[in-house]
């Protein structure tokens, strides 16, 4: 995925799409990586912080996607209270956010 200035559409499941600018996409790389690495862990207590830190990094960074357009989502992320387990089976092999 390149980095530039293309908009993507991240969905948080419960809660609706947001367009986020794809040069935003590193910032959010750190977050997730703060999730990867508690799921690696099996840590509970660091994962929890972790991926609410993600959902409000994509909330901040990102704008509300217009309610009204039907666009697929170019990424999608649980929602705040998905288990380590859950996360894990969402996990792809560079994790939540590609890139």
């Amino acid at each position: 995925m390149t980095h530039d200035d293309h908009t993507l559409i991240v969905r948080i499941l419960g809660e609706g799409q947001y367009d986020v600018a794809g040069s935003a996409i590193d910032r959010l790389n750190e977050l997730d990586a703060a999730v990867e690495a508690a799921i690696a862990a099996d840590d509970e207590a660091a994962f929890r912080p972790a991926l609410h830190a993600l959902l409000e990094g994509v909330r901040t960074i990102g704008v509300p996607h217009a309610i009204d357009a039907i666009d697929e989502s170019d990424l999608i992320l649980p929602d705040g209270d998905a288990t380590l387990e859950e996360v894990r089976d969402l996990l792809a092999d560079d994790g939540l956010i590609p890139g």
